[in-house]
């Protein structure tokens, strides 16, 4: 039945009602009358002769709440609206093909982007007119509704050749922006030269002082710090140990920074989006399970070089929000928590003094009031006036150790006092009015988290995060994956709520709707699942799903991946993306994965595949490599580690329950070495069955002796088998990778 637009009371009823999306039910009671993008807006405005207002966001996106609080829900702008246009509303992270095509738009014409993207086009979907945030009423050089929307109105009405013409032309510079400015497949690959430029571009841009590159806003960007360590590692023969513990530098003052900044939020844990100022201090509240996932990452990663436990400590902090807020009871994360909460951003995380007192005991809250500096007039400064607010974010001027020393206590004492004090002020926090939290679950964020908690079960050898990444994998399979009875290939289905209908009807559907990071992100986190459980079907579905990004997604004429598959909907244009913004790209992911199943399984044809996208992207991505920091971790395991070695691939073979090759696995699993894969012989005839199909070398790669057996070998060449324990611990101490700390006997 027709979702008809009526008048319920006061409130207004579009047509957002029923869908899934928590960003349009919000707009579900705007007197704007909203479509979903689909058929029945695009025909409406065919009809009606009216041009399209296409509003994208998402629902933790404080800026778009801005909009709608000052337009979308004031009826004197509804009702221009209403008159002049189609009005479409999009959730970016349900559908970012649509999205990253009109904010290329909005990049065009306005030279920057971001949400809320307001855009005007016609009824066939192409742009004529594109921006962000617009206020009510024009100030401060910035047009208002109630003015552009005549002058909109206008031009369509009396310039409507004109609208087209550019309509017209802005498609055409939108399909040529899409295509790679390197010469196809016969482009040049990307060499060591890029990398150290990538490097010496972020130490240009870093702040020595506070940690972070640039100035503000700062933003996690770990995938900055992960480039960084392994660019570390390259360096271990290049006589430049200058560099090589200066980039190491970077990350530990970045990760320090972070952790003591009100960025980080150290009731509940977990990071917000980013910090307004310079300082980490201030941030935007908003927490996206992406910058969870590769925080940690990044984390695990720096306590792999170091065996620091702070590292480790920020890293379980991470898991124990995440497994706390965020994952859905069946195992599917949700996507984000926002940053408002009763209209105000940050006052679900901010403090008074007052408020800390009636709590504690006099002592305890004057002890967490000096160690967190907060003060009587508070440290939040309110958005517009930039004036105190008697608010605190809670942070930390010093690390702890150093604050304890100053105040003369013992460091455990110290830490059982604030601990006391944070589980209190989380308890009262609890009873507050929580921000949105967006229950969606995206999958390719998803395979990110699960990337992070299989490296953390590696690494720390806590079961409970194996135990959520395969929860996590279990639910995709389950419920984001169309039935093989209706599509043998088992494709994926990128977004999912539980209010969504489609769940229960979907034997009715061929799900077609999933996205390259979808496919990339996840087959990173089968990947790493594989590396910590060494269960054989995580690595089938891998290499399976790998087969399907390659079918729908790749450029066969020029190399590299599409956003969205060549059946999926036409837009404008179909793009590619290599920029690695807040989370890396789908090619960058791809060539990282590409470039470890060609490792493990010997399959040089997908190795060929990582060497089209480096060669496609590389007149793009060598200018400025720091903008494609996870391209550059492609880049860095495409040429080898180092000079003496280069990649890792390792087989150990033995009975599971082996004490010597439980001791094997652990300790080439904690040493740092990024351009390893790992592959463990099953000792039960089914699986070995198994994996012989996928890699028929392992075949003769069997047990000697009836001892733990290792296979090692370095880009492409293998040595002699290892026996034993004793041997391979002598043989790990024998590799120069000169970052390694050896955990065992160093």
């Amino acid at each position: 039945m027709q979702n008809l637009s009526i008048e319920q009371g006061t409130r207004f009823v579009n047509h957002l009602s029923g869908q899934a999306s928590p960003y349009l039910l919000q707009h579900v009671h705007n007197p704007v009358n909203w479509y979903p993008w689909g058929e029945e807006a695009f025909v409406k405005a065919a009809k009606e002769n009216k041009p399209i207002f296409l509003s994208i966001g998402y629902a933790t996106c404080h800026w778009c709440h801005v909009m709608a609080h000052e337009s979308f829900e004031d009826q004197e702008v509804a009702d221009l609206m209403n008159e002049a246009f189609v009005s479409i509303k999009v959730d970016r992270e349900e559908r970012p093909d649509i999205d990253g095509v009109y904010m290329t738009v909005a990049q065009m014409l306005t030279g920057s982007g971001g949400w809320p993207l307001t855009i005007i086009m016609t009824p066939d979907k192409k742009p004529f007119f594109g921006g962000t945030y617009y206020p009510k009423h024009s100030r401060q050089g910035r047009i208002g509704m109630v003015d552009l929307i005549p002058r909109i109105k206008e031009i369509w009405t009396n310039q409507k050749d004109k609208a087209l013409e550019s309509a017209d032309s802005l498609v055409e510079a939108i399909q040529r922006s899409t295509q790679t400015s390197a010469s196809g497949i016969e482009g040049k690959e990307l060499d060591a030269a890029s990398l150290d430029l990538a490097f010496m571009q972020l130490r240009d841009r870093f702040d020595f002082e506070k940690g972070g590159f640039g100035d503000s806003p700062k933003f996690p960007t770990p995938h900055n710090l992960i480039f960084l360590l392994r660019y570390s590692q390259r360096l271990s023969h290049n006589q430049n140990a200058q560099n090589k513990s200066l980039a190491f530098k970077m990350v530990e003052r970045t990760l320090r920074s972070m952790r003591l900044g009100g960025v980080f939020d150290h009731i509940g844990f977990g990071f917000h989006r980013y910090s307004t100022d310079a300082d980490w201090l201030l941030p935007h509240f908003e927490k996206m399970l992406y910058d969870q996932a590769m925080m940690a990452l990044a984390c695990i990663e720096a306590y792999e070089v170091t065996y620091k436990d702070e590292y480790k400590q920020i890293a379980k902090e991470i898991f124990e929000y995440v497994l706390r807020d965020m994952q859905s009871p069946e195992g599917g994360f949700y996507s984000a928590e926002d940053a408002d909460s009763e209209g105000e951003e940050g006052k679900f995380y901010v403090w008074t003094k007052k408020e800390i007192f009636d709590l504690l005991e006099n002592d305890l809250a004057n002890l967490l009031c000096q160690v967190y500096e907060v003060y009587e007039k508070g440290n939040f400064l309110e958005e517009a006036t930039r004036e105190k607010t008697g608010a605190n974010i809670l942070h930390l001027p010093r690390a702890l150790d150093e604050i304890a020393i100053e105040l003369k206590m013992p460091l455990p004492e110290f830490k059982d006092k604030l601990e006391t004090a944070r589980q209190k002020l989380f308890a009262l926090r609890k009873e507050r009015i929580h921000p949105l939290k967006d229950d969606k679950i995206l999958i390719d964020w998803n395979g990110l988290m699960i990337a992070a908690l299989a490296k953390a079960y590696s690494v720390f050898g806590e079961e409970q995060y194996l135990q959520a990444a395969e929860k996590a994998v279990d639910f995709i399979q389950a419920e984001m994956t169309s039935s093989e009875t209706i599509d043998p290939e088992r494709r994926l289905f990128h977004c999912i709520r539980f209010t969504d209908k489609r769940i229960q009807d979907k034997e009715k559907f061929i799900l077609k709707d999933a996205f390259l990071d979808d496919y990339a992100f996840l087959i990173a986190g089968l990947l790493e699942l594989y590396q910590a459980s060494f269960k054989v079907e995580y690595l089938q579905r891998a290499i399976d799903l790998c087969e399907l990004a390659l079918k729908y997604y790749q450029d066969h004429e020029q190399g590299g991946f599409f956003i969205s598959s060549f059946d999926g909907e036409k837009l404008p244009a179909r793009q590619k993306e290599i920029y690695d913004g807040a989370i890396p790209s789908g090619n960058s992911v791809m060539m990282l994965n590409l470039l470890k199943l060609s490792a493990i399984t010997g399959r040089v044809d997908l190795a060929e595949k990582a060497q089209q996208i480096s060669k496609v992207f590389s007149s793009q991505v060598s200018q400025t490599p720091m903008a494609y920091c996870y391209f550059m971790c492609g880049v860095a395991f495409a040429l080898g580690s180092n000079s003496q070695y280069g990649n890792l691939h390792l087989v150990l073979a033995g009975n599971e329950v082996d004490q010597e090759l439980q001791q094997m696995l652990s300790l080439v699993k904690e040493i740092y070495m990024p351009n390893k894969t790992i592959i463990l012989r099953p000792s039960d005839e089914s699986s070995l069955t198994k994996l012989i199909k996928i890699i028929p070398s392992i075949k003769e790669q069997a047990v000697i002796d009836g001892k733990a057996t290792a296979y090692f070998c370095f880009d492409g060449k293998c040595e002699l088998p290892i026996v034993g324990i004793e041997a391979f611990q002598a043989k790990l101490k024998s590799l120069c990778f000169h970052t390694i700390v050896y955990k065992a006997n160093p």
